[in-house]
Protein backbone atom coordinates (compact mmCIF):
# COMPACT_ATOMS: atom_id res chain seq x y z
CA UNK A 1 0.00 0.00 0.00
CA UNK A 2 1.47 3.35 -1.02
CA UNK A 3 2.03 6.08 1.61
CA UNK A 4 -1.14 7.99 2.38
CA UNK A 5 -3.40 5.46 0.63
CA UNK A 6 -6.50 4.27 2.46
CA UNK A 7 -6.27 0.73 3.86
CA UNK A 8 -8.29 -1.85 1.92
CA UNK A 9 -11.83 -2.53 3.14
CA UNK A 10 -12.28 -5.73 5.16
CA UNK A 11 -13.20 -8.75 3.07
CA UNK A 12 -16.05 -9.40 5.51
CA UNK A 13 -17.34 -7.00 8.14
CA UNK A 14 -20.15 -7.34 10.68
CA UNK A 15 -21.07 -4.25 12.64
CA UNK A 16 -23.45 -4.60 15.61
CA UNK A 17 -25.25 -7.55 14.01
CA UNK A 18 -28.11 -9.16 15.95
CA UNK A 19 -30.13 -12.16 14.76
CA UNK A 20 -32.86 -13.97 16.67
CA UNK A 21 -34.89 -17.10 16.03
CA UNK A 22 -37.96 -16.39 18.11
CA UNK A 23 -36.68 -16.21 21.69
CA UNK A 24 -33.33 -17.80 20.85
CA UNK A 25 -30.30 -15.61 20.17
CA UNK A 26 -28.42 -16.35 16.95
CA UNK A 27 -26.02 -13.39 17.14
CA UNK A 28 -26.04 -10.54 19.64
CA UNK A 29 -24.47 -7.14 18.78
CA UNK A 30 -21.72 -8.97 16.93
CA UNK A 31 -18.70 -7.15 15.48
CA UNK A 32 -16.14 -8.75 13.20
CA UNK A 33 -13.66 -7.59 10.56
CA UNK A 34 -11.74 -10.08 8.40
CA UNK A 35 -8.76 -8.68 6.54
CA UNK A 36 -8.14 -9.61 2.89
CA UNK A 37 -5.94 -12.70 2.70
CA UNK A 38 -6.70 -13.97 6.22
CA UNK A 39 -7.60 -17.57 7.05
CA UNK A 40 -10.00 -17.14 9.95
CA UNK A 41 -11.63 -20.05 11.82
CA UNK A 42 -14.94 -19.65 13.64
CA UNK A 43 -15.14 -22.02 16.60
CA UNK A 44 -17.72 -22.71 19.25
CA UNK A 45 -20.16 -25.32 20.53
CA UNK A 46 -23.24 -26.31 18.56
CA UNK A 47 -25.70 -23.42 18.55
CA UNK A 48 -23.04 -20.79 19.26
CA UNK A 49 -23.78 -18.76 16.10
CA UNK A 50 -21.21 -19.98 13.54
CA UNK A 51 -23.70 -20.98 10.84
CA UNK A 52 -25.87 -17.92 11.56
CA UNK A 53 -22.85 -15.71 10.91
CA UNK A 54 -22.19 -17.52 7.62
CA UNK A 55 -25.80 -17.13 6.49
CA UNK A 56 -25.78 -13.43 7.34
CA UNK A 57 -22.55 -12.97 5.36
CA UNK A 58 -24.13 -14.64 2.33
CA UNK A 59 -27.31 -12.57 2.60
CA UNK A 60 -29.43 -15.68 3.27
CA UNK A 61 -30.92 -13.98 6.32
CA UNK A 62 -31.38 -10.32 7.26
CA UNK A 63 -30.22 -9.16 10.69
CA UNK A 64 -32.78 -7.35 12.82
CA UNK A 65 -30.00 -4.90 13.71
CA UNK A 66 -26.57 -4.06 12.34
CA UNK A 67 -24.92 -4.26 8.94
CA UNK A 68 -22.97 -6.86 7.00
CA UNK A 69 -20.49 -5.76 4.33
CA UNK A 70 -18.49 -7.60 1.68
CA UNK A 71 -15.40 -5.61 0.65
CA UNK A 72 -17.06 -2.41 1.82
CA UNK A 73 -20.45 -3.03 0.15
CA UNK A 74 -23.58 -3.72 2.21
CA UNK A 75 -24.74 -7.26 1.47
CA UNK A 76 -28.36 -6.12 1.51
CA UNK A 77 -27.66 -3.79 -1.42
CA UNK A 78 -25.93 -6.40 -3.59
CA UNK A 79 -27.80 -8.55 -6.10
CA UNK A 80 -27.38 -12.32 -5.97
CA UNK A 81 -25.09 -12.14 -9.00
CA UNK A 82 -22.98 -9.40 -7.36
CA UNK A 83 -22.66 -11.48 -4.20
CA UNK A 84 -21.63 -14.50 -6.28
CA UNK A 85 -18.79 -12.40 -7.75
CA UNK A 86 -17.49 -11.65 -4.24
CA UNK A 87 -18.05 -14.74 -2.11
CA UNK A 88 -18.22 -18.51 -2.68
CA UNK A 89 -19.67 -20.97 -0.21
CA UNK A 90 -18.84 -24.56 0.72
CA UNK A 91 -21.84 -25.85 2.72
CA UNK A 92 -21.70 -28.44 5.49
CA UNK A 93 -23.62 -30.92 3.35
CA UNK A 94 -25.00 -30.79 -0.17
CA UNK A 95 -27.23 -33.60 -1.50
CA UNK A 96 -26.15 -34.56 -5.03
CA UNK A 97 -29.20 -35.70 -7.00
CA UNK A 98 -28.07 -35.76 -10.63
CA UNK A 99 -25.12 -37.90 -11.68
CA UNK A 100 -23.51 -35.23 -13.87
CA UNK A 101 -19.84 -35.57 -14.86
CA UNK A 102 -17.56 -34.03 -12.28
CA UNK A 103 -16.12 -31.50 -14.74
CA UNK A 104 -19.61 -30.21 -15.56
CA UNK A 105 -20.46 -30.02 -11.87
CA UNK A 106 -17.43 -27.80 -11.18
CA UNK A 107 -18.47 -25.56 -14.10
CA UNK A 108 -21.65 -24.72 -12.14
CA UNK A 109 -19.40 -22.30 -10.27
CA UNK A 110 -19.16 -20.15 -13.43
CA UNK A 111 -22.92 -19.64 -13.92
CA UNK A 112 -22.92 -16.23 -12.22
CA UNK A 113 -20.54 -14.97 -14.95
CA UNK A 114 -22.69 -16.03 -17.92
CA UNK A 115 -25.70 -14.63 -19.67
CA UNK A 116 -28.82 -16.82 -19.90
CA UNK A 117 -27.81 -18.33 -23.27
CA UNK A 118 -24.03 -18.43 -22.80
CA UNK A 119 -22.10 -21.66 -22.47
CA UNK A 120 -18.72 -22.25 -20.84
CA UNK A 121 -15.67 -20.98 -22.70
CA UNK A 122 -12.58 -23.00 -23.51
CA UNK A 123 -10.71 -20.86 -20.99
CA UNK A 124 -13.21 -21.87 -18.28
CA UNK A 125 -12.92 -25.55 -19.18
CA UNK A 126 -9.14 -25.25 -18.88
CA UNK A 127 -9.63 -23.53 -15.52
CA UNK A 128 -11.77 -26.44 -14.31
CA UNK A 129 -9.06 -28.92 -15.32
CA UNK A 130 -6.58 -26.95 -13.22
CA UNK A 131 -8.93 -26.84 -10.23
CA UNK A 132 -9.58 -30.58 -10.36
CA UNK A 133 -5.82 -31.09 -10.39
CA UNK A 134 -5.47 -28.73 -7.41
CA UNK A 135 -7.95 -30.77 -5.34
CA UNK A 136 -6.57 -34.14 -6.44
CA UNK A 137 -9.46 -35.16 -8.73
CA UNK A 138 -7.96 -34.68 -12.19
CA UNK A 139 -8.49 -38.36 -13.05
CA UNK A 140 -12.20 -38.22 -12.14
CA UNK A 141 -13.30 -35.36 -14.44
CA UNK A 142 -15.56 -37.57 -16.57
CA UNK A 143 -16.96 -39.67 -13.71
CA UNK A 144 -20.45 -39.00 -12.35
CA UNK A 145 -20.51 -37.07 -9.08
CA UNK A 146 -22.60 -39.79 -7.42
CA UNK A 147 -19.68 -42.19 -7.82
CA UNK A 148 -17.46 -40.06 -5.57
CA UNK A 149 -16.65 -41.01 -1.99
CA UNK A 150 -17.49 -38.65 0.86
CA UNK A 151 -14.03 -37.11 0.95
CA UNK A 152 -13.97 -36.71 -2.84
CA UNK A 153 -17.38 -35.01 -2.78
CA UNK A 154 -16.15 -32.41 -0.33
CA UNK A 155 -13.16 -31.71 -2.58
CA UNK A 156 -15.50 -31.47 -5.59
CA UNK A 157 -17.66 -28.90 -3.77
CA UNK A 158 -14.49 -26.97 -2.93
CA UNK A 159 -13.42 -27.01 -6.60
CA UNK A 160 -16.84 -25.72 -7.67
CA UNK A 161 -16.60 -22.88 -5.13
CA UNK A 162 -13.09 -22.02 -6.32
CA UNK A 163 -14.36 -21.93 -9.92
CA UNK A 164 -16.25 -18.77 -8.95
CA UNK A 165 -12.82 -17.12 -8.58
CA UNK A 166 -14.11 -14.99 -5.72
CA UNK A 167 -11.82 -13.15 -3.30
CA UNK A 168 -13.71 -14.60 -0.29
CA UNK A 169 -14.44 -18.26 0.50
CA UNK A 170 -16.81 -19.35 3.29
CA UNK A 171 -16.75 -22.94 4.55
CA UNK A 172 -19.40 -24.21 6.98
CA UNK A 173 -18.04 -27.24 8.87
CA UNK A 174 -16.28 -28.57 5.74
CA UNK A 175 -14.78 -31.51 7.66
CA UNK A 176 -18.06 -32.79 9.16
CA UNK A 177 -18.43 -36.56 8.66
CA UNK A 178 -14.87 -36.91 7.30
CA UNK A 179 -12.31 -39.18 8.89
CA UNK A 180 -9.12 -37.62 10.24
CA UNK A 181 -7.10 -38.27 7.08
CA UNK A 182 -9.65 -36.54 4.86
CA UNK A 183 -9.99 -33.67 7.37
CA UNK A 184 -6.26 -32.97 7.25
CA UNK A 185 -6.14 -33.34 3.47
CA UNK A 186 -9.06 -30.98 2.83
CA UNK A 187 -7.87 -28.22 5.18
CA UNK A 188 -4.30 -28.48 3.93
CA UNK A 189 -5.58 -27.99 0.37
CA UNK A 190 -7.72 -25.02 1.45
CA UNK A 191 -4.79 -23.35 3.17
CA UNK A 192 -2.47 -23.94 0.20
CA UNK A 193 -5.04 -22.65 -2.29
CA UNK A 194 -5.72 -19.61 -0.11
CA UNK A 195 -2.03 -18.79 -0.12
CA UNK A 196 -1.43 -19.34 -3.84
CA UNK A 197 -4.67 -17.64 -4.98
CA UNK A 198 -4.66 -14.96 -2.25
CA UNK A 199 -8.21 -15.85 -1.24
CA UNK A 200 -9.68 -14.81 2.13
CA UNK A 201 -11.02 -17.88 3.96
CA UNK A 202 -13.57 -17.95 6.79
CA UNK A 203 -14.26 -21.49 8.01
CA UNK A 204 -16.60 -22.68 10.74
CA UNK A 205 -14.75 -25.56 12.41
CA UNK A 206 -15.97 -27.73 15.25
CA UNK A 207 -12.51 -29.00 16.20
CA UNK A 208 -10.37 -26.40 17.99
CA UNK A 209 -7.16 -28.32 17.40
CA UNK A 210 -7.77 -28.50 13.64
CA UNK A 211 -8.58 -24.80 13.61
CA UNK A 212 -5.37 -23.95 15.47
CA UNK A 213 -3.32 -26.06 13.08
CA UNK A 214 -4.53 -24.38 9.87
CA UNK A 215 -5.96 -20.92 10.61
CA UNK A 216 -4.15 -17.60 11.07
CA UNK A 217 -6.76 -16.40 13.55
CA UNK A 218 -9.44 -17.96 15.76
CA UNK A 219 -12.72 -16.33 16.72
CA UNK A 220 -14.59 -18.28 19.40
CA UNK A 221 -18.34 -17.82 19.76
CA UNK A 222 -20.66 -18.74 22.61
CA UNK A 223 -24.41 -18.06 22.60
CA UNK A 224 -24.12 -15.63 19.73
CA UNK A 225 -21.32 -13.57 21.25
CA UNK A 226 -17.57 -13.37 20.63
CA UNK A 227 -15.61 -14.64 23.64
CA UNK A 228 -12.09 -14.88 22.17
CA UNK A 229 -10.30 -13.51 19.11
CA UNK A 230 -6.67 -13.75 18.06
CA UNK A 231 -3.85 -16.01 16.87
CA UNK A 232 -4.12 -19.66 18.00
CA UNK A 233 -1.10 -19.24 20.27
CA UNK A 234 -3.00 -16.55 22.21
CA UNK A 235 -6.53 -17.96 22.08
CA UNK A 236 -6.15 -21.63 22.95
CA UNK A 237 -6.17 -22.19 26.68
CA UNK A 238 -7.38 -24.65 29.28
CA UNK A 239 -9.56 -21.92 30.76
CA UNK A 240 -11.26 -21.25 27.40
CA UNK A 241 -12.21 -24.91 26.88
CA UNK A 242 -13.58 -25.16 30.41
CA UNK A 243 -15.53 -21.89 30.16
CA UNK A 244 -17.05 -22.36 26.70
CA UNK A 245 -17.28 -26.13 26.27
CA UNK A 246 -17.38 -27.22 29.92
CA UNK A 247 -14.47 -29.63 29.34
CA UNK A 248 -11.20 -29.94 31.28
CA UNK A 249 -8.05 -30.13 29.17
CA UNK A 250 -4.28 -29.82 29.22
CA UNK A 251 -2.54 -27.38 26.85
CA UNK A 252 0.42 -28.76 24.91
CA UNK A 253 2.47 -27.75 21.87
CA UNK A 254 3.45 -29.70 18.80
CA UNK A 255 7.18 -30.23 19.12
CA UNK A 256 7.74 -29.81 15.38
CA UNK A 257 5.60 -26.75 14.62
CA UNK A 258 5.06 -25.09 17.99
CA UNK A 259 1.30 -25.01 17.29
CA UNK A 260 -0.72 -25.31 20.51
CA UNK A 261 -3.30 -28.05 20.99
CA UNK A 262 -5.63 -29.12 23.76
CA UNK A 263 -5.83 -32.64 25.20
CA UNK A 264 -9.26 -33.09 26.83
CA UNK A 265 -9.44 -35.35 29.86
CA UNK A 266 -12.13 -36.77 32.06
CA UNK A 267 -12.54 -37.20 35.77
CA UNK A 268 -11.37 -40.60 36.99
CA UNK A 269 -14.20 -43.11 36.47
CA UNK A 270 -16.02 -44.69 39.39
CA UNK A 271 -15.19 -48.34 39.97
CA UNK A 272 -17.71 -50.91 38.69
CA UNK A 273 -20.68 -51.20 41.00
CA UNK A 274 -20.86 -54.35 43.08
CA UNK A 275 -24.60 -54.72 42.34
CA UNK A 276 -24.23 -54.49 38.56
CA UNK A 277 -26.03 -57.55 37.17
CA UNK A 278 -23.88 -58.03 34.06
CA UNK A 279 -20.22 -57.94 33.31
CA UNK A 280 -19.08 -58.45 29.78
CA UNK A 281 -16.45 -57.85 28.67
CA UNK A 282 -18.16 -55.77 26.02
CA UNK A 283 -15.87 -54.81 23.17
CA UNK A 284 -16.53 -51.49 21.40
CA UNK A 285 -15.14 -50.84 17.91
CA UNK A 286 -14.89 -47.13 17.18
CA UNK A 287 -12.71 -44.20 16.22
CA UNK A 288 -12.82 -40.43 15.80
CA UNK A 289 -14.90 -39.87 18.94
CA UNK A 290 -17.84 -42.03 17.79
CA UNK A 291 -17.30 -44.57 20.57
CA UNK A 292 -16.70 -42.10 23.42
CA UNK A 293 -20.33 -41.80 24.66
CA UNK A 294 -20.75 -45.58 24.44
CA UNK A 295 -17.58 -46.21 26.44
CA UNK A 296 -18.70 -43.79 29.15
CA UNK A 297 -22.24 -45.18 29.43
CA UNK A 298 -21.13 -48.81 29.55
CA UNK A 299 -18.46 -48.03 32.13
CA UNK A 300 -20.92 -46.03 34.25
CA UNK A 301 -23.34 -48.99 34.12
CA UNK A 302 -20.67 -51.22 35.64
CA UNK A 303 -19.72 -53.31 32.62
CA UNK A 304 -16.18 -54.39 31.90
CA UNK A 305 -15.32 -52.74 28.58
CA UNK A 306 -12.56 -53.11 26.00
CA UNK A 307 -12.06 -51.13 22.80
CA UNK A 308 -10.02 -50.80 19.63
CA UNK A 309 -8.35 -50.79 17.32
CA UNK A 310 -7.76 -47.07 17.78
CA UNK A 311 -5.09 -44.65 16.69
CA UNK A 312 -2.96 -42.92 19.29
CA UNK A 313 -4.26 -39.35 19.99
CA UNK A 314 -7.68 -40.26 18.58
CA UNK A 315 -10.49 -38.91 20.79
CA UNK A 316 -11.77 -42.44 21.52
CA UNK A 317 -8.24 -43.54 22.47
CA UNK A 318 -7.95 -40.64 24.92
CA UNK A 319 -11.32 -41.50 26.48
CA UNK A 320 -10.33 -45.17 26.74
CA UNK A 321 -7.07 -44.20 28.46
CA UNK A 322 -8.90 -41.91 30.89
CA UNK A 323 -11.34 -44.69 31.73
CA UNK A 324 -8.58 -47.28 32.09
CA UNK A 325 -9.96 -49.57 29.37
CA UNK A 326 -7.89 -52.29 27.68
CA UNK A 327 -7.38 -51.20 24.07
CA UNK A 328 -5.65 -52.14 20.83
CA UNK A 329 -3.63 -49.10 19.71
CA UNK A 330 -1.93 -48.09 16.45
CA UNK A 331 0.35 -45.12 15.65
CA UNK A 332 -1.37 -41.86 14.59
CA UNK A 333 -2.71 -41.80 10.99
CA UNK A 334 -1.09 -45.18 10.12
CA UNK A 335 -3.03 -48.13 8.64
CA UNK A 336 -3.83 -50.76 11.26
CA UNK A 337 -0.75 -52.99 11.36
CA UNK A 338 -0.28 -56.64 12.24
CA UNK A 339 0.49 -56.05 15.94
CA UNK A 340 -2.56 -53.82 16.50
CA UNK A 341 -4.80 -56.25 14.62
CA UNK A 342 -3.49 -59.21 16.64
CA UNK A 343 -4.24 -57.39 19.90
CA UNK A 344 -7.65 -56.42 18.55
CA UNK A 345 -8.34 -60.06 17.69
CA UNK A 346 -7.57 -61.10 21.28
CA UNK A 347 -10.02 -58.50 22.63
CA UNK A 348 -12.69 -59.55 20.13
CA UNK A 349 -12.24 -63.22 21.01
CA UNK A 350 -12.68 -62.49 24.73
CA UNK A 351 -15.82 -60.38 24.31
CA UNK A 352 -19.30 -61.58 25.29
CA UNK A 353 -20.85 -58.78 23.19
CA UNK A 354 -19.38 -56.65 20.37
CA UNK A 355 -20.59 -53.10 19.70
CA UNK A 356 -19.71 -51.19 16.52
CA UNK A 357 -19.90 -47.42 16.96
CA UNK A 358 -20.93 -45.23 13.98
CA UNK A 359 -17.34 -44.29 13.14
CA UNK A 360 -16.02 -42.83 9.88
CA UNK A 361 -14.39 -45.64 7.90
CA UNK A 362 -11.34 -44.87 5.78
CA UNK A 363 -8.55 -47.00 4.32
CA UNK A 364 -6.55 -46.69 7.55
CA UNK A 365 -9.21 -48.30 9.76
CA UNK A 366 -11.25 -50.46 7.37
CA UNK A 367 -9.62 -53.50 9.03
CA UNK A 368 -11.77 -52.80 12.10
CA UNK A 369 -14.81 -53.90 10.13
CA UNK A 370 -13.04 -56.65 8.18
CA UNK A 371 -11.79 -58.34 11.37
CA UNK A 372 -15.36 -58.68 12.64
CA UNK A 373 -16.24 -61.24 9.97
CA UNK A 374 -14.79 -64.10 12.02
CA UNK A 375 -16.88 -63.20 15.08
CA UNK A 376 -20.31 -62.32 13.72
CA UNK A 377 -22.55 -65.31 14.26
CA UNK A 378 -20.47 -66.49 17.23
CA UNK A 379 -20.57 -63.35 19.39
CA UNK A 380 -23.67 -61.09 19.59
CA UNK A 381 -22.78 -58.00 17.54
CA UNK A 382 -24.67 -54.70 17.50
CA UNK A 383 -24.16 -51.95 14.91
CA UNK A 384 -25.18 -48.33 15.63
CA UNK A 385 -26.90 -47.24 12.42
CA UNK A 386 -26.97 -43.44 12.89
CA UNK A 387 -25.55 -41.59 11.03
CA UNK A 388 -25.94 -44.02 8.09
CA UNK A 389 -22.84 -45.68 6.75
CA UNK A 390 -23.23 -43.97 3.36
CA UNK A 391 -22.27 -40.69 5.07
CA UNK A 392 -19.25 -42.32 6.76
CA UNK A 393 -17.81 -44.57 4.06
CA UNK A 394 -14.60 -43.10 2.65
CA UNK A 395 -13.34 -46.36 1.11
CA UNK A 396 -15.06 -46.19 -2.29
CA UNK A 397 -17.75 -48.60 -1.09
CA UNK A 398 -15.57 -51.31 0.46
CA UNK A 399 -16.83 -50.53 3.97
CA UNK A 400 -20.43 -50.69 2.75
CA UNK A 401 -19.84 -54.17 1.32
CA UNK A 402 -18.25 -55.44 4.54
CA UNK A 403 -21.09 -53.91 6.59
CA UNK A 404 -23.62 -55.79 4.46
CA UNK A 405 -21.67 -59.02 5.08
CA UNK A 406 -21.83 -58.42 8.83
CA UNK A 407 -25.59 -57.91 8.70
CA UNK A 408 -25.95 -61.03 6.57
CA UNK A 409 -23.90 -62.98 9.10
CA UNK A 410 -26.19 -62.10 12.00
CA UNK A 411 -25.11 -58.68 13.29
CA UNK A 412 -28.03 -56.50 14.38
CA UNK A 413 -28.55 -52.76 13.88
CA UNK A 414 -29.79 -50.55 16.74
CA UNK A 415 -30.97 -46.96 16.45
CA UNK A 416 -29.38 -45.23 19.43
CA UNK A 417 -27.61 -45.61 22.76
CA UNK A 418 -30.72 -46.41 24.87
CA UNK A 419 -31.70 -49.14 22.39
CA UNK A 420 -28.14 -50.47 22.50
CA UNK A 421 -28.09 -50.68 26.30
CA UNK A 422 -31.43 -52.50 26.32
CA UNK A 423 -30.22 -54.95 23.66
CA UNK A 424 -26.99 -55.69 25.56
CA UNK A 425 -28.87 -56.26 28.80
CA UNK A 426 -31.34 -58.59 27.10
CA UNK A 427 -28.56 -60.55 25.39
CA UNK A 428 -26.50 -61.05 28.56
CA UNK A 429 -29.60 -61.93 30.54
CA UNK A 430 -30.54 -64.53 27.95
CA UNK A 431 -27.06 -66.05 28.06
CA UNK A 432 -27.13 -66.30 31.84
CA UNK A 433 -24.53 -63.68 32.79
CA UNK A 434 -26.72 -62.53 35.64
CA UNK A 435 -26.18 -61.53 39.27
CA UNK A 436 -23.80 -63.71 41.13
CA UNK A 437 -22.34 -65.29 37.98
CA UNK A 438 -18.63 -65.82 37.57
CA UNK A 439 -18.64 -63.12 34.93
CA UNK A 440 -19.95 -60.44 37.28
CA UNK A 441 -18.12 -57.11 37.38
CA UNK A 442 -14.72 -57.00 38.94
CA UNK A 443 -13.12 -54.19 40.86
Amino acid sequence: MSPGADPPAPALELEGVSVRYGERIGLESFDLAVAPGEFLALCGPNGSGKTTLMRAALGFLSPERGRVRLFGHAVSELSIRERAHRVAWVPQEEPLREDVPLGEYVLYGRYAFHGPLDGPTEEERAQVEGLLSDVGLADRAHDGVLSLSGGERQRAILARALAQATPLLLLDEPTAHLDIGHQLDLLDRVRALARTRRVTVVAALHDLNLAARFADRLVVLSRGRRVADGPPSEVLSEELLARVWGVSADLARDARTGVPYLVPHLLAPSPPRADSPFAGPIHVVGGGGAAAPILRRLTDAGYRVTTGALHLLDTDEEVAEALGLPSAIESPFAPLGAAARAQHERLLAAARVIVVAPFAVGPANLANLEDLRAHVGKTPTFLLRTPPLAARDFTEGRATRVYAELLGGGAREVDDLPALLAAIRAELERSGAGPGSATGPTG
